[in-house]
Formats: structure tokens, sequence, C-alpha cells
């Protein structure tokens, strides 16, 4: 883990965001008071399950909402947004 001051850390921001990235942890200090960690984003397990899925062909995604989603349900009365409007009157 290294350590560096917050000057160094605005000065060369790129090379630690890669480090970062690599999954290096940094610790910033503040007049030589540590006062901040900077780690990478821990993945969920689900996610690189999911990534690897998709990496394999076995699973794909195209953005959008998932197909066979059910029908939109139509109810009789006034709709939401004129009760709301009507309650604020």
């Amino acid at each position: 883990m290294e350590t560096i001051g917050i000057k160094k850390l605005r000065e060369n921001l790129n090379e630690y965001i890669y480090k970062v990235k690599a999954g290096e942890k940094i610790v910033i200090t503040d007049r030589k008071k540590e006062i901040a960690v900077i780690t990478p984003i821990e993945k969920n397990d689900n996610e690189d399950k999911i990534y690897q899925m998709v990496q394999h062909g076995t699973a794909s995604w195209s953005g959008s909402k998932p197909s066979g989603m059910p029908v939109r349900v139509k109810s009789k009365g006034k709709s939401l947004s004129s009760a709301v409007i009507e309650d604020r009157g």
C-alpha cells in the first residue's frame, strides 16, 4: 500500500487512478497525517459470474428491458396523476 501526500496526488492523479484500477490501495496524507484511503471497488461475485457468462456466449443482454414482460395492468377510474392533482387542490 503506497502512501502519498495530497499535493503529489493532485499532480499525478492519472497515475494513481491506474494503480487503483490495477487493485492497489493508496493512503492519502495531509501534513504527514493519514486522512483517507483510495481502494478499488470490490465486484460482487454475481456480477463477475454474469460478466463471464456474457463473455463465453452463454448469456446475452441487448441493453433493454427483458422480453416477455407482462402486459401493463389497466385500471378503472381516474389515473394516479389526476388523483394526485385533485388531492393537491
